[in-house]
């Protein structure tokens, strides 16, 4: 798996971005992607040190269109931790 398919999208919401503070940064992952590969994808993209990752598998939530009514899918999401260093492109979102 290509390191740029790994990692999917950042997630932005009030509480990720609070723990940017602490080195803490938050993505959408692959949902076959294991925790050395999302390490070493940040590593690589950033070039930054990780102390630790988190993972969890996030699941859908339920939608209505009418009467009909369907899930979303479910996605997984990692929680970085950066050993040294920061990611720019966090930055200007705080």
């Amino acid at each position: 798996m290509n390191v740029r398919e790994v990692l999917r999208r950042p997630v932005i919401t009030e509480q990720s971005m609070a723990g940017t503070r602490d080195g803490r940064y938050t993505f959408e992952v692959d949902r076959h992607a294991n925790k050395v590969q999302i390490k070493q994808a940040v590593e690589s993209i950033w070039s930054v040190k990780v102390a630790a990752v988190h993972t969890m598998i996030m699941p859908g939530k339920l939608r209505r269109v009418g009467r009909s009514t369907g899930y979303r899918p479910d996605w997984k999401k990692a929680v970085v931790t950066l050993r040294t260093g920061r990611i720019e492109f966090f930055e200007g979102l705080l």
